[in-house]
């Protein structure tokens, strides 16, 4: 029997994303820190909460204006997500409601970008498997939770998707340097890396320098893949819809995008285009 583990693209055993929400203003300052260091994140935002363009211009904790919004996530390198039309507390309302939270949010969104929305963050962390089935419903692929994990595990259950910590973890520098040392051998799983938070923060506390100075320490690294949280969602599935013959010898990619794995006998890793077939006893391709 061979056996094959998932490498994320250009083999590589790490991935790196990140998650903040609400769309505020700070989101601006943010973007250009992620930009600056060549990293990734998804911003989740609600549809119906948009600032009116009298509001608090001198507060950088308010949310931003529809234009504000479209004109820093529109053709940007990152992910627009939902949150929930209202921001709502999603187990204090009927199933009903709930669905128009992210149905109406999917419109919205969709409507002013101009692309499929997929993902999520659940508001004020409310969720269960009750209110996942409803988001799963809705088209959505992953939602993200707010409980902590401060591991690098890949997600188990998409729609209740652990993050490993907020920015405000005491262990954050801790966890960078755990993440950046460690060597993802050929036989050990593919490591993900996950931060959540609120941009605002940063701007109350006064405290830019955590996100500075992690975004210093993490990135640039050559053995770990930046990425939004929905091109990992996207690329993982993928993965996992290989199909493999009942040795695990031949292994053929049917979706849509190059696919890349270790085989764990020969350490080789393989790299398989769209509709591509590896024979890895051999290692010759059809």
């Amino acid at each position: 029997m061979t056996r094959i583990l998932m490498r994320y693209p250009e083999g590589k055993g790490k991935a790196l994303t990140f998650s903040y929400d609400d769309g505020v203003y700070s989101d601006i300052r943010f973007a250009k820190i992620m930009d600056e260091y060549g990293l990734r994140a998804t911003f989740n935002i609600n549809g119906g909460l948009f600032c009116n363009e009298n509001d608090k211009k001198d507060d950088p904790t308010r949310r931003m204006t529809k234009k504000e919004a479209y004109d820093l996530y529109a053709n940007s390198r990152h992910e627009v997500a939902l949150h929930g039309y209202l921001h709502c507390r999603l187990k204090e309302i009927p199933n009903s409601l709930l669905a128009y939270e992210y149905v109406k949010d999917r419109e919205v969104l969709e409507g002013m970008f101009d692309r499929i929305v997929r993902g999520m963050a659940y508001p004020y962390g409310h969720c269960n498997e009750e209110i996942a089935a409803v988001v799963r419903d809705c088209g959505i692929a992953y939602g993200r939770t707010v409980v902590s994990t401060e591991k690098f595990e890949l997600p188990q259950n998409w729609l209740l998707l652990n993050p490993t910590c907020h920015h405000k973890n005491p262990r954050l520098m801790e966890l960078a340097a755990q993440f950046n040392e460690k060597t993802v051998n050929p036989w050990e799983s593919a490591m993900l890396f996950y931060v959540w938070g609120h941009t605002y923060e940063f701007e109350r506390e006064n405290n830019w320098n955590v996100i500075e100075e992690f975004a210093k320490e993490i990135s640039g690294k050559d053995d770990t893949w930046y990425a939004t949280n929905i091109e990992i969602y996207e690329y993982i599935e993928a993965y996992k819809r290989l199909r493999v013959s009942i040795d695990s010898g031949i292994v053929m990619n049917p979706s849509s995008i190059p696919v890349w794995f270790v085989c764990v006998e020969d350490f080789k890793v393989y790299k398989l285009e769209p509709g591509e077939t590896v024979r890895l006893i051999s290692g010759e391709h059809k």
